[in-house]
This record gives structure tokens, sequence and C-alpha cells, in this order.
């Protein structure tokens, strides 16, 4: 029986894990795992600095000299083919509206023809720079973009010379006060469609 204030201990407890030579350094090490635990950890990281480089084939992150385009096919005033990337790819000038010649089941508009022939005359073979702005894809499924030839930002030069109407759709008007300020000039002089509708 055990004496008063001492706790029995099982048979299957006493042992060699009581012996006095195995306590101490079961101690020793629960007190250093212990001491492990609560020790603040300091890590060394060897790091190298890379800088990464946009794909070729990620538009969104290209630069901008690699987005240029070469104009396959007109299809009217406001809508061009391109191949970019790689890839046969329907433009339409973002901001901009051409009166139509191509659209089923509409008449051919006023100034329409001329606006095709200015902008194949222009832009058929020419590489030009594209330009997106928030959207990407029409209800229709061409890109948005705006035209670069050269320096001359072609949706501009369009409603400047009355080839085009400003047609602002937003999000997509960086532009939208140089086209109103283009359209003001070509009405004012009565220049293309503004003279001849």
């Amino acid at each position: 029986m055990a004496a008063k204030g001492s706790v029995p201990v099982a048979r299957y407890v006493t042992g060699a894990w009581h012996a006095p030579h195995v306590r101490f350094p079961l101690a020793v090490l629960l007190a250093c795992a212990l001491a492990a635990c609560t020790a603040p950890a300091t890590t060394v990281t060897r790091t190298k600095t890379v800088t990464a480089q946009p794909s070729p084939r990620s538009p969104n992150l290209t630069p901008a000299a690699r987005r240029t385009a070469l104009v396959t096919r007109v299809v009217d005033g406001d809508t061009a083919h391109v191949r970019y990337h790689g890839r046969d790819v329907t433009i339409r000038f973002i901001g901009v509206d051409t009166p139509e010649t191509v659209a089923p089941g509409q008449p051919i508009e006023c100034y329409g023809p001329e606006a095709s022939a200015f902008t194949t005359k222009k832009l058929a073979g020419e590489t030009v720079r594209l330009e997106f702005d928030v959207d990407r894809i029409d209800p229709y499924g061409r890109t948005l973009a705006y035209i670069w030839l050269g320096r001359t930002l072609f949706n501009e030069t369009l409603v400047r010379d009355g080839f085009a109407m400003v047609a602002t759709y937003p999000p997509d008007t960086r532009y939208v006060q140089r086209f109103q300020a283009a359209q003001g000039d070509a009405r004012g002089d009565g220049r293309g469609l503004w003279g001849a509708c």
C-alpha cells in the first residue's frame, strides 16, 4: 500500500525510464526541445534579383514596339484586318464611326464609299501600331484599337478630314476630347461628310 501523500506508480511505468542514468539525459533533451520552441528563429536566405521579361505572346504586357501590325485588308472606313502576332485579327477603330458600306441589310450611306476608299489608300499594306484602351473586344468579336500610322493617330485623321463622326462608348474614352475638337473643326469647315451629306 502506498504511503499517505504518495502516488502509486503502475508496474508498467517502472523500469528503465525511471533509472537515474536515463532521467537526466531525457530531462536535458526535453529542456533543449522547449528552448528551441521558444527561441527566436533566424533564417538566412540568399536572393537573386531577376527582371521579368514579357512574353511576345502577351499583348497586355508587351512594349509598344511589339504592338505593330500589318494591315492586310480594309473592310470599310473604320474596320480593317491586320496580321498581329501571327494571326489575322479584325480591328474596329475606337472612338469613330464612318458611314456604312458593308453592313448586312443596310443601304450604303452618304460618304461611306469615300471613307472606305480613304482608309484603304492610307492603310492597306502599311505597318501600323495598335493602341488599346480599357475594352479589348467589342460585342461582335472585333479587337478595339487606336491606329497609329507613324506619329499620326489615324482615328483622329478620319474625324478631322470629315470621313467619320465621333462615336464614344465608355470606358474607351482616352482620346475623346481630341476627337471632339477635330470634329468641331471638320464640321465648321464643311469637310467631307459635313459638306456632302
